[in-house]
């Protein structure tokens, strides 16, 4: 394997690994887009030759770690702020991100083609200059908001022209089976709304922190790079999917962290969902947790005997970093349904029917009205009632977790706008699209578990206002924050130092319990999710009062417990679901 290092700010620099002695690096305008062969003939090295050796010329700037690591830590060290040209107080660090990334593909592009290659983008601010800006240089000028989006103000006047830029990009490395990663740590926003394309099409993860010396930051990168027990990367390359299917069965397009290729076959819907009009899709980079949700439906004409099987075939390739290409294919098979729809409710999968519905949301930017309707009708199909009479309404066990789970999801930041920024929405809509099950089910419900003297083992508990009581501690994880919450009672006792006192060893063990539990959902997962510890009426025990159902319980019977919201509560959607459902 080989690196390269670009560093950017008013220009975009290439640098050279291959000699230590004195530092050289190649410079590109921050106004201009690059293409592979105008880098190429830039950093003076033409084509490859025929057995697609890179020349000499070229490997100074790629090269095994091994054989540059004092280089690539000498110029990591030396990093510092651009001296030239000077900005103000009341403007911002120039930064042409959108130039380097077109750089560091066209450099990829012209000596690594169809290889296994992540370009990763690191970056702590907004681009300002050239193409991809998404902002202006002065600081009076504020980075556009959901707000200034819909109502399309000056300020958002970049963002149709940056899209398409990095959708170009994006296309690029598509083309050559690349991945992009984006880091983006920084207390304002960065441009991930306008940069998530390029890891939403090529299968490159995102990360976003509010610094670079958190641990978000820390860990994810450092996790990126975890080795199995052969010394390899944990990850496939360059990854193509077929889907063969059943004659009656159409493909109607996938959703997660892929791109269409375009090749149709009989099986393609006329209906387009995500990346659609195909049967096989590219993703730059795959790990053993990525998921891709795929859509079908029944392109037949002709009613199908209940009996007869439909089947799928999966055919996943990919490049091993051992360098040999692997193929995996999966082939399923599933009896077709009766018309009166029974064994469709005996087989019903909620938690991943929600996670697509999830999906499909997300990827069509749909809204909660679109969400209320669609569970209107699914209810009103499968429920047991008699019409008008609402205290005949039944739901059976396969379908009686599915309205709450759509309940948290209208209230979450996946469909919701308010209280983010359009960089907030960008991320977290791309993590739930590529996550599997369980962790998109965490995000659109997190899980609540409780600790008090009264048990010896945490417990799970309602995600209420309920369960926010005075003498308990509560660890809450929503995937992209782990949050330890304690009551009124337990912070009372903390602050007057109990759990230093020999005699209240089991206060200092209940106060330890949740930190434990913490510290492994943390090292599990990736991106590693953000750690806070609050207390009753703190100010960040927000991250637990958002996304509590604000039932009519009183809130827990306490002022510092109580959810002043105007959401309805779960209760009050659920009897407006059951009136409109059985209404003839």
């Amino acid at each position: 394997a080989v690196v390269g290092f670009i560093t950017f700010g008013a220009n975009c620099y290439v640098h050279e690994l291959a000699s230590s002695q004195m530092p050289h690096s190649f410079a590109f305008r921050g106004t201009k887009e690059y293409s592979a062969q105008q880098v190429s003939y830039q950093l003076g090295f033409g084509q490859q030759n025929q057995r697609g050796v890179v020349n000499t010329m070229a490997r100074r700037f790629l090269m095994p770690v091994a054989d540059c690591e004092f280089t690539l830590m000498s110029l990591l060290d030396d990093l510092s702020r651009d001296a030239w040209p000077s900005t103000g107080s009341d403007r911002r660090p120039l930064r042409c991100t959108g130039t380097a990334i077109s750089v560091a593909l066209g450099l990829v592009e012209a000596t690594h083609p169809q290889s296994s290659v992540r370009v990763t983008l690191v970056v702590g601010g907004p681009c300002n200059v050239g193409p991809g800006m998404v902002v202006g240089e002065e600081l009076v000028e504020t980075i556009r908001s959901h707000l200034d989006l819909q109502k399309d103000k000056p300020n958002a006047r970049h963002t149709k022209g940056a899209i398409k830029f990095y959708t170009d990009l994006a296309s690029r490395a598509v083309t050559c089976g690349f991945a992009i990663d984006i880091y983006a740590c920084s207390l304002d926003q960065v441009g991930l709304f306008e940069m998530k394309v390029m890891s939403d099409k090529t299968g490159g993860c995102m990360v976003m922190s509010d610094s670079f010396s958190m641990s978000v930051f820390k860990e994810s990168f450092r996790k990126m790079f975890d080795c199995d027990e052969a010394g390899y990367l944990q990850v496939g390359f360059n990854a193509h999917v077929d889907i063969l299917t059943s004659s009656e069965i159409k493909c109607c397009g996938a959703v997660g962290g892929l791109s269409s290729t375009g090749k149709k076959r009989p099986n393609v819907s006329e209906t387009e969902i995500g990346q659609g009009g195909t049967s096989q899709w590219v993703a730059g980079a795959l790990d053993k947790k990525t998921t891709m949700a795929f859509y079908f439906e029944i392109g037949s004409q002709q009613p199908i005997a209940a009996n007869k099987q439909g089947f799928l075939q999966f055919q996943t390739s990919y490049c091993h970093p051992s360098g040999r290409r692997r193929l995996r294919i999966t082939t399923v098979s599933h009896r077709y349904a009766s018309a009166n729809m029974a064994d469709i409710t005996n087989g019903f999968d909620q938690e991943a029917a929600a996670v697509l519905v999830a999906r499909y949301a997300v990827q069509r930017g749909e809204t909660q009205e679109w969400v209320d309707r669609m569970l209107i009708r699914l209810v009103s199909k499968f429920a047991d009632y008699r019409k008008d009479d609402t205290a005949s309404f039944k739901l059976r066990a396969e379908f009686n977790m599915f309205p709450q789970l759509m309940y948290h999801l209208r209230r979450s930041h996946f469909l919701q706008t308010f209280g983010t920024s359009p960089d907030e929405t960008a991320y977290y809509r791309t993590i739930i699209l590529r996550e599997n099950t369980l962790n998109s089910l965490v995000m659109i419900q997190p899980a609540l578990l409780q600790y008090s003297f009264n048990e010896e083992v945490p417990q799970p508990v309602l995600l209420d206002t309920c369960s926010l009581k005075g003498d308990v501690i509560l660890l809450m994880d929503d995937f992209f924050h782990v949050v330890i919450w304690r009551g009124e009672k337990i912070q009372a006792w903390y602050d007057s130092g109990y759990q230093d006192k020999e005699e209240f060893a089991n206060f200092k063990a209940l106060l330890q319990a949740p930190a434990s539990d913490a510290k492994q959902i943390l090292a599990d997962r990736f991106p590693v999710p953000k750690f806070v510890q609050t207390n009753a009426g703190g100010s960040q025990a927000r991250f637990v009062t958002s996304k509590v159902n604000p039932s009519t319980n009183g809130g827990g019977g306490t002022d510092a417990t109580a959810v002043i919201t105007d959401d309805v509560s779960l209760k009050a959607f659920m009897e407006h679901l059951i009136k409109l459902a059985v209404k003839s």
